[in-house]
């Protein structure tokens, strides 16, 4: 296996840039996450590591070895896609040893390569199938088996679960992250999806409009992001985001507030760090707007009814509480916010320290 690093690269299409010189180091054996909202550059990146898309500017070196020039079979890398592009006309065992047998590869070598990446995969019994006797998520397995029997030094992973229906997604899920730890390979994964980014990655990188927004663990992106993009993008639900004035948000206790300091225009807080209280109690109030019930907890949609919330009121917010009373839509409810969740951001988005 190889690191990856990433040294300014650019990538235009006509007059219009896509990728903006990103730098990015990946460590040898280190499974990284793209993420990032449609057309923000994610597939793209992946592409140009690929070799499947020309750089426009910058390096691009996978094990130390510049790789600018090469073509995508000369840089010792294996790409998944989201279609999982098999042969129709060929069994599960030729479509994973076809691309061996281009390379005149030794037919003992072949089998075994084959046979190997089988096992890893639980993809036995059905070598000799083909491929439309297969569900989605054995064919999946298959275009990874395919991968995996080249021994690149990097693979790369295009949304390759997204033609999954949910079961098999979280299936599937589990089984590239057993394959990771078994091969200890250097994997590049992009999705849109949260609980694939935070359940797979050593660290996950955020893009957005071609730019690194930020890189770090899933628990320090969740915990500290360092803008409001960030913040609203990773976690299960979209974090709250609520207008300050002078730096203080005004509270349903006449006379309470939260102060954020003279450069806070906007607090953030996640639904799951919002709580159900009696309204005497509450930090705000809320009429209840839409629930959606998901058995271990509730997603209240809620409108605020602070008066004091200047601007604020009209909006509804979404909110997520462990709902321990039953709540009706209509009715409304108190909150209370968990002060060591807060996060506060200036004109900019920037997150402001504690």
């Amino acid at each position: 296996m190889a690191d990856l690093e990433l040294r300014g690269v650019e990538k235009s299409f006509g007059g219009m840039t896509v990728i903006n010189g990103v730098d990015l180091s990946v460590g040898d054996g280190e499974f990284v996450v793209f993420v990032g909202p449609s057309g923000c550059g994610k597939s793209t990146l992946l592409r140009m590591i690929a070799g499947l898309e020309h750089i426009t500017g910058g390096e691009i070196a996978i094990g130390g070895r510049v790789v600018n020039r090469l073509s995508a079979p000369e840089r010792g890398i294996a790409m998944v896609f989201q279609s999982y592009a098999l042969y129709p006309h060929m069994s599960v065992r030729q479509n994973m040893s076809f691309g061996l047998e281009l390379q005149r590869r030794p037919k003992a070598e072949i089998a075994r390569k084959v046979q190997n990446a089988a096992d890893i995969l639980q993809l036995g019994p059905y070598l000799d199938r083909m491929p439309k006797a297969l569900s989605g998520g054995q064919r999946q397995r298959v275009a990874i088996g395919r991968a995996i029997v080249r021994e690149p030094e990097v693979f790369l992973f295009d949304e390759p679960l997204s033609n999954l229906d949910a079961a098999l997604r979280g299936q599937t899920r589990l089984e590239i992250a057993r394959l990771h730890a078994r091969l200890g390979a250097t994997m590049i994964y992009v999705t849109h999806d949260q609980t694939e980014a935070m359940t797979l990655a050593d660290r996950i990188v955020v893009l957005n409009a071609g730019r690194i927004e930020q890189v770090g663990t899933p628990l320090e992106l969740y915990r500290k992001p360092v803008n409001a993009f960030v913040a609203g993008f990773i976690g299960g639900q979209t974090m709250n985001f609520l207008p300050l004035t002078d730096g203080a948000l005004p509270l349903a206790r006449e006379g309470a507030s939260v102060e954020l300091g003279a450069q806070a225009v906007m607090l953030g807080i996640r639904p799951e760090h919002l709580r159900l209280a009696p309204q005497p109690e509450a930090d705000l109030l809320g009429r209840v707007d839409v629930i959606e019930e998901f058995g271990e907890f509730s997603l209240l949609h809620l409108e605020l009814v602070s008066a004091s919330h200047a601007g604020a009121g009209s909006q509804p917010r979404l909110i997520t509480v462990k709902v321990e009373r039953p709540v009706a839509a209509g009715e409304t409810v108190g909150l209370t916010i968990e002060r060591d969740h807060i996060h506060a951001f200036d004109a900019s988005g920037r997150v402001l320290a504690a």
